[in-house]
């Protein structure tokens, strides 16, 4: 995780419990969004579309199935922001 993401941490956790419509404490850093969370494709697909507005970047559509964690958010960020 870069510098920049570790800063805004907080903020990307918030992110990702507000559209997978889960409590913070329902999400550590390796829970899998679908298997542990019960998230579908849409909202995968959805979390994506906010991450993007919400941090000005363009994650590469090859990165999706990374997404399913918070700790794979994180990296697929900290590679975007990097770019």
């Amino acid at each position: 995780m870069n510098r920049r993401v570790a800063e805004r941490a907080d903020e990307i956790r918030a992110v990702v419990c507000r559209v997978l419509e889960v409590d913070d404490d329902q999400v550590g850093p390796a829970d899998h969004f679908v298997d542990d969370l019960g998230a579908d494709s849409m909202k995968l697909i959805e979390l994506l579309a906010n991450l993007e507005i919400e941090f000005d970047v363009e994650v590469d559509p090859a990165e999706f199935e990374r997404l399913v964690s918070l700790d794979g958010v994180y990296a697929v960020l900290s590679e975007a922001l990097e770019k």
